[in-house]
């Protein structure tokens, strides 16, 4: 397990990749993280005791319209495994 942690205006988020079960989401994650990719990003869709979505370069601009619409340019392909999140 390779651990990740994201630092937020209200702390620190700490979790676990897995690149033994999806290792090019492992890698891209990782590359984009390097590159600043994520810096600046809002967390645009919450879903309280359940999930958070973001990194979506787009929640930089003020159209709402466009958040959840963004990448890094590249599509990967699914790494599907049986094993359950955390």
């Amino acid at each position: 397990m390779t651990d990740v942690i994201i630092k937020t205006n209200f702390g620190s988020i700490k979790f676990g990749l897995l690149p033994e079960l999806a290792p090019e989401t492992t890698r891209s994650f990782l590359k984009l993280a390097k590159s600043g990719f994520y810096n600046g990003t809002l967390f645009h869709r919450v879903i309280p005791g359940f999930m958070i979505q973001g990194g979506d370069p787009n929640t930089k601009s003020p159209d709402k319209n466009v958040w959840g619409q963004g990448g890094p340019g590249y599509n990967l392909k699914a790494e599907f495994s049986s094993r359950s999140h955390l």
